[in-house]
Formats: structure tokens, C-alpha cells, sequence
């Protein structure tokens, strides 16, 4: 701003009459942006990895970013304004899902992300998919999000009735870097299959949703909450069925892989689908470690903000699914220092279970 001024004055005093105006037009400007760049040094800027803009992670992840944001101006929070982090702005990032969000998180081209509690997991303890580039010990947790069910959309003329019939079929199962493509491959090897005996392809969820309607692909694997926004319209024309990931593969599957957990998709998620049993896996909201305690510890307070609950309640159908009781349920990483701060300070059950939820640390 200063040496706004003195530029504005030194032109001020050049011999040309234009040099004069233009000096004085520069000084007006410099005194009416003085309370922008003042405000401005006060913004931080949160990014929050996501995934495919048709899954469930991009929309759950814009929700969580308008809820822990509150830019310089904004109406006080008990006058119906904002209830984030004052100075936050938080944007919901597309990215190719659960791996590339911790591995952004990582290198610190993303401060927070959304992923699969597997693959939290095996980042964290430097297993499974990243045994090579070793552990990822900067992760931390803020919250338990909600469940990810297994989807093996087929189209329904293939006669595709199990796992085992997508030998020689057309498959997507997601891009590389996505916590789908990491189960979907676990899916397949329970039940004998491998990339040899099928034709997989690496489509995005709205990608292979196009795909199958075209007759391109016969089917693709989605870890997505349910009803998944790629689904529903090849549902409603009455295109495709779910496949059911069961038996004795899948008990092996969750005897391996305790992250996995029985579930069901109800008949009457999407039309003219029957009640589908399968797999799911926890969504976890983490964050490096890297950001302070007291923006941590703000941003779970704004998680949790009674008006937070009106907005993701409404906004999305897995939002009902976000809640304060199941915050610390499965979490497979430590707690960051701020969100641990947080519920340390809230009553029973949570004093509880903050520790429990911590077995790692």
C-alpha cells in the first residue's frame, strides 16, 4: 500500500501533464483497495481433494468446503452468515480419487483430502499399493465420514449374475489413483480373476456410465455411497443391475482386509434394482499434519456446527450419513492435534473414544 502511495506521488511529479493524471488516477485506486489488501492479507486458502465430479466425494467435498469457509466480509454466524473458520476459504478440488488425495496430501499440493479408509490405511503403514514409496506418517484424521458401498454396475442384457462372469467382459474399474480401481482388483483376485481374464478399461465413474450406455463396456466397479450420481439415470432407463459381492470370496475378503465391512444396497436405492448385498468401506476425511493445531481444531468446530447440520442434510443424501456419533468410528490414522483438541473437549461418549479411535498413534 505504501509503496502504492510513493509510486503515485513520484509520477505525480513528472513533467507531463498525462504522467500527472495518470499518478493521480493510480493514488484514488491505491486508497479505494487499501481495505481489499488489507482483508486479503488475512485469507487462507484449504484445499480439499475429492474425486470424480459424478461420484459422491466431489459433491460431500464442495459441502464441507462451504461449511468451514468464511471469507473476510462475511455476516457474523448468528446473523445468518457464515459459521466457518474466519478468513477460511475452502475449495473442493477434483481429483482421481483416494490415492492421488493422499498422495497430495503428501506433497503438500492439497491439505486435505477424502479417501477410503483401506487406503488410508495402507498409506499410512506403507503396505499394499504403497509398499514401495513406503509410509505416508504425515496423515492425520479429522473425521469419520460415512460408509462407501461396493458398486458392480452391469449392463443388464449381458447376463452377468456374479464376480466369476466378468471373465472376458469389457470392465472398468476406475482410474489409476483411485481407492476403486485398489478394490476393485482385490474383488477380482478373491474370486480367481486378474487383469488377464478380463478387458479392463480405466474410465472414470461418469466416463464408464457413458461407456455402458454406448454398448462400449459391459460393466465398472464404483466404492461410492449410495444412490451414486452415475448409476441413477442407466437405472432409471432400466439399463443396468448390481452385481453381489458375496460368499465365501468376500468373507475372505473382510477375514484379510478388516477395513472391509458387510452391506447392502436396498432394493428401491435405484429403480427396478434389486436389494444387492456387497462390500463397503469407511470414507475418512484426512489432512496433513503440516496445518496448525488452531485451524484444525477450528475447522472440525465448524464440521460440527449445528447450522453444518441443516447443510448437509440437505445437501447430499450421504450427508445425513455425517455425524458427530460416528466421527471416531474406524478411524484408521491418528487424530490431528486440532481435531483431537476438539473432541477431547466435548462430554462422554467422545472421551472416551478419542483415544480408542487412535490405535496407531
Amino acid at each position: 500500500m505504501q509503496r502504492a502511495m510513493q509510486a503515485g506521488r513520484r509520477l505525480l511529479r513528472a513533467r507531463r501533464p498525462a504522467g500527472a493524471a495518470i499518478a493521480a488516477m493510480l493514488c484514488a485506486a491505491a486508497l479505494l483497495l487499501a481495505p481489499v489488501l488489507l482483508r486479503a492479507q488475512d485469507v487462507s486458502f484449504f484445499r480439499i481433494g475429492t474425486g470424480s465430479t459424478s461420484g459422491t466425494y466431489f459433491p460431500i467435498g464442495g459441502l464441507l468446503a462451504n461449511a468451514i469457509s468464511k471469507p473476510p466480509g462475511s455476516r457474523d454466524c448468528d446473523q445468518g452468515g457464515s459459521c466457518g473458520v474466519p478468513g477460511l476459504i475452502a475449495v473442493a478440488q477434483s481429483t482421481e480419487g483416494s490415492v492421488a488425495n493422499i498422495r497430495g496430501i503428501a506433497d503438500g499440493s492439497l491439505e486435505s483430502g477424502l479417501a477410503q479408509a483401506d487406503i488410508a490405511y495402507w498409506a499410512y503403514h506403507g503396505q499394499g499399493i504403497f509398499k514401495d514409496t513406503g509410509p505416508i506418517t504425515s496423515l492425520r484424521s479429522i473425521a469419520s465420514l460415512f460408509l462407501e458401498s461396493v458398486h458392480l454396475v452391469v449392463s443388464r442384457d449381458k447376463g452377468i449374475n456374479s464376480v466369476a462372469d466378468l471373465r472376458g467382459r469389457r470392465i472398468s474399474l476406475d482410474r489409476e489413483g483411485s481407492g476403486t480401481r485398489v478394490d476393485a482388483l482385490l474383488i477380482l483376485k478373491a474370486y480367481g480373476l486378474s487383469l488377464d481374464d478380463i478387458e479392463a478399461q480405466a474410465l472414470s465413474s461418469g466416463e464408464a456410465a457413458d461407456a455402458l450406455r454406448a454398448g462400449e463396456i459391459d460393466g465398472f466397479f464404483m466404492v461410492v455411497g449410495a444412490p451414486a450420481n452415475a448409476v441413477v439415470p442407466l437405472a432409471d432407463d432400466s439399463l443396468v443391475s448390481l452385481v453381489p459381492i458375496t460368499g465365501p470370496e468376500a468373507d475372505s475378503l473382510i477375514k484379510s482386509y478388516p477395513f472391509f465391512s458387510r452391506a447392502h444396497i436396498p432394493s428401491g436405492t435405484y429403480f427396478n434394482v434389486a436389494d444387492t448385498q456387497t462390500l463397503a468401506v469407511g470414507a475418512q476425511w484426512l489432512v496433513s499434519e503440516a496445518v496448525p493445531e488452531d485451524v484444525v481444531y477450528e475447522i472440525t468446530r465448524a464440521l460440527w456446527h449445528k447450522n453444518t447440520r441443516q447443510l448437509l442434510d440437505k445437501g447430499h443424501p450421504r450427508g445425513r450419513e455425517i455425524t458427530l456419533q460416528t466421527a471416531l468410528d474406524g478411524l484408521v490414522v491418528p487424530l490431528h492435534p486440532g481435531a483431537r483438541r476438539y473432541y477431547s473437549e466435548l462430554n462422554t461418549p467422545f472421551l472416551g473414544k478419542v483415544g480408542a479411535s487412535d490405535p496407531v498413534d
